[in-house]
């Protein structure tokens, strides 16, 4: 089993001197195309059902948010760990159903609706 650690490790690796020099000249811009192509893909795989492929893809696009984070950690934009803190939060922040003293949502259509309420209002 493999741990986020391990990954951003490797990447780490790969985008120092002694890695690959592929990797080393990427640029966040280059990853337009790439996140647009492995969305795709994962999004291919889900309409054949084709769950041994979506696997694999879902780990391409995992794969691409650990190389942008790098890139955006040497250049000091941000850092995996703020990417994962944001997202934490924000799910916690979309969902106070379940997390806070709110209103109790018992269908999937009051969840939705408020979700979108809660999007409007914070983000």
């Amino acid at each position: 089993m493999a741990s986020i650690e391990e990954l951003e490790e490797l990447m780490a690796y790969l985008r120092s001197p002694q890695g690959c020099a592929w990797d080393r000249e990427q640029t966040i811009d280059n990853f337009k195309k790439y996140l647009r192509e492995e969305s795709d893909e994962a999004l291919d795989a889900i309409e054949k059902k084709d769950y041994e492929n979506l696997c694999e893809e879902l780990g391409d696009l995992l794969w691409h948010i650990l190389f942008i984070s790098q890139i955006a950690k040497e250049k000091e934009l941000f850092t995996l760990q703020d990417v994962l803190a944001g997202l934490k939060d924000k799910i916690i922040r979309r969902h106070p159903h379940v997390f806070g003293e709110g209103e109790k949502l018992h269908t999937a259509e009051d969840v939705m609706k408020h979700y979108y309420d809660v999007k409007k209002r914070v983000g």
